[in-house]
Parts: C-alpha cells; sequence; structure tokens
C-alpha cells in the first residue's frame, strides 16, 4: 500500500494534471442558464462552479469567454463562477462559435496546454462548435458532462454524442478533481479537495 516514489511525468502524462491542462469555460450568462432544460438549473450551477473551484485550487491556466455583453444583449458571467476568478478578464465576443474570435483561440493558446477541460452553454452550441475546431487542431478535449447543459435533453445528449464521435474525451466533475488530485499524499490540496468534494456531494 505504498505509493510509487517517481509519479509520473505531470506534463506528459496521459491523464489529466495541474501541469498539462487547461480549463475553458464559454457563456456561463444568466440567459444562457435560464434556458437551459436537460438539467436542474441549481445542480448545473453548483456543478460549474465545483469545476471552477477546482480549478482555481490546482492552478490550472483558465480561459473565460462570453457573448454579446459589450453589445448591451446580454449580461455577464454569473457570480458563482466570477468570484472564483476576479483575476481573469472574460473574452467578450460576437461569434456564436468561440473558435471563430481571434482573441479567445489566442487566449487558448497562450496556455500552453494541450489538454482543455471545455464547459459552456449550450452543450449542442457554443460547446460543440469551439470544441470541434479544438480537436481539428490536434488539443485533446474534455467536455464535463454534468457541467453542461442544453436546450433539451436530445439536443445535449447529441451534442456530447458528436463530440464523442470526433474524439473527445467526457469527463464529470467529481471524475475531474480526483484525477487531478490522484493520491492523497499531495497533501496541499487536500483539503480544499475535500471542501469542494463534500460541499456539492452533501457528504
Amino acid at each position: 500500500m505504498t505509493s510509487f516514489a517517481a509519479i509520473r511525468d505531470p506534463r506528459t502524462d496521459h491523464l489529466l494534471t495541474p501541469q498539462n491542462a487547461a480549463l475553458v469555460i464559454i457563456d456561463y450568462q444568466p440567459v444562457q442558464v435560464s434556458s437551459i432544460q436537460s438539467m436542474e438549473k441549481r445542480t448545473l450551477v453548483a456543478n460549474i462552479q465545483a469545476v471552477a473551484r477546482t480549478a482555481k485550487l490546482y492552478g490550472l491556466p483558465t480561459v473565460i469567454a462570453t457573448v454579446n455583453v459589450g453589445t448591451g444583449r446580454n449580461q455577464p458571467t454569473i457570480p458563482q463562477i466570477a468570484e472564483v476568478f476576479p483575476e481573469v478578464v472574460p473574452i467578450d465576443r460576437t461569434a456564436i462559435n468561440a473558435w471563430e474570435d481571434e482573441d479567445f483561440v489566442l487566449a487558448v493558446r497562450a496556455t500552453g496546454r494541450r489538454k482543455l477541460i471545455m464547459a459552456a452553454l449550450w452543450t449542442e452550441v457554443c460547446l460543440v462548435h469551439p470544441a470541434l475546431d479544438a480537436l481539428a487542431e490536434g488539443y485533446d478535449v474534455y467536455p464535463v458532462v454534468d457541467a453542461v447543459a442544453g436546450t433539451s435533453r436530445i439536443a445535449h445528449d447529441a451534442a456530447l454524442q458528436r463530440l464523442t464521435q470526433a474524439g473527445a474525451r467526457p469527463t464529470s466533475w467529481v471524475q475531474l478533481i480526483c484525477e487531478l488530485q490522484r493520491d492523497w499524499n499531495r497533501s496541499p490540496s487536500v483539503a480544499g479537495f475535500s471542501d469542494i468534494l463534500f460541499t456539492v456531494t452533501g457528504r
């Protein structure tokens, strides 16, 4: 019952690590949250907040995008995410597909990470489009399936099927936090891990 003395290289590990992954959060804005139908809204918000707190805990580079805030047609990122990342300036755009916005793509590339943990509203639009483009550019894409939602269950499921067929690697927020922690001997993050996990799951 002893962990290996030398851990795998966290930069080249085929699993997600704090050293090889980045988080991309797209369009968690009030209008989008209020319009989702594929899961309960409070659960969605709790789960995406857990994803955000997880990224913060493990120091993942994080890109946040919004749509149409600058035009006055939409409101900023919900506070449950914005308050976790007060230092991150969201990239606002008019393009429906975030990957068709130059500033967004440059920000993703600037993370230097090839594994992208992605969450967006809606699943069938603002997740599937940039995720497919990222896959086409050779990124490994990990949609967080229980922190995204669509305008219907059918639309949500169809989008995830399309992404999986294109090579995406679905994950859940609990799977994500456990994959990043990996070993209880990594003590600096244990308290934060437990707080995030047990706050949401109620255990």
